[in-house]
């Protein structure tokens, strides 16, 4: 059968604000499928003044995610693979820099204007949140990252790159939002250039990937994430997942791949201000050869 492309309106049936094993699909696609999908910012906005309307109050406390949408024959223990195809910002964005202080933006063509700033900079839209529930059950926040994806905040993933994904519940059960036309590394004021956008993702499954944190790969370079409260510890969870890159992709182990990861390895801090602090380290395909 080939690949389908799916497509979710921009309606409170298929858009929710927290993550839980036991909220039901809003759609099944079969590996390989695509689906396009609209969402609002991160605080369910459209625009200036203009609230996305209705959502529960009590329970869709988080981001506005579309989702979930569940892949038939996907369980737990495999590996989500999330192509970002498309992401497309809505023309307007916002930034918080403090509670009451917010800076507007006007988004096209790739680059975004600030009027009241007098500020320019250029677009590279990304989706803030991709992941999946934890398997325990109940209400999750969708505030920080966790093994099973979430609130990443990557500005690496952007159109043309995939996202591995340990799956923890069967059907996947995945969820996407938190439009960012721009950010830096860090998010250091918590906010992005926060964007409604259209987006597209292809969501298929690996047998073959086995992973205990996400991994992504992006042009000319693999990406490995680390999640915790403790950036040091953060940290050594992104080194794990790299050296295990440079096992699979270059057959290195052990005290070699250590002393390799030192000198072509870099670090970098994904984001700090999600509760779990996140850091991904990068292996660039250029960073060494054989002799």
């Amino acid at each position: 059968m080939s690949p389908r492309v799916h497509e979710l309106p921009l309606d409170a049936s298929v858009l929710h604000g927290y993550f839980s094993p036991g909220l039901e699909p809003v759609l099944e696609v079969q590996a390989g499928d695509s689906v396009r999908f609209t969402v609002p910012n991160h605080a369910w906005d459209l625009g200036p003044g203009t609230p996305f309307a209705p959502r529960d109050p009590e329970r869709d406390t988080g981001h506005a995610l579309a989702g979930p949408i569940a892949v038939r024959g996907a369980v737990a223990g495999q590996t989500l693979a999330v192509e970002v195809v498309a992401v497309e910002p809505l023309g307007w964005g916002v930034t918080h820099g403090g509670r009451d202080h917010a800076v507007d933006w006007e988004l096209e063509g790739g680059v975004g204007r600030a009027p009241s700033r007098g500020w320019e900079v250029d677009l590279a839209p990304f989706l803030g949140v991709l992941g999946m529930p934890p398997p325990e059950p109940g209400v999750h926040s969708t505030g920080p990252p966790r093994r099973c994806g979430g609130n990443i905040d990557c500005k690496e993933l952007v159109a043309g790159t995939t996202l591995y994904l340990p799956i923890a519940v069967d059907g996947a059960l995945f969820s996407a939002g938190d439009g960012h036309a721009a950010q830096g590394d860090g998010e250091l004021s918590g906010t992005a250039i926060e964007a409604p956008v259209r987006a597209e993702v292809a969501l298929s499954v690996r047998d073959d990937l086995p992973l205990e944190w996400p991994c992504a790969r992006i042009d000319c370079a693999w990406l490995a994430f680390g999640f915790d409260e403790h950036l040091g510890r953060a940290a050594r969870i992104a080194v794990d997942g790299i050296l295990g890159v440079l096992e699979r992709e270059h057959g290195l182990s052990g005290a070699d791949a250590v002393a390799l990861a030192s000198i072509v390895v870099d670090l970098r801090v994904t984001q700090v201000v999600n509760g779990a602090l996140g850091v991904h380290a990068v292996l660039r395909d250029d960073a060494f050869r054989r002799a």
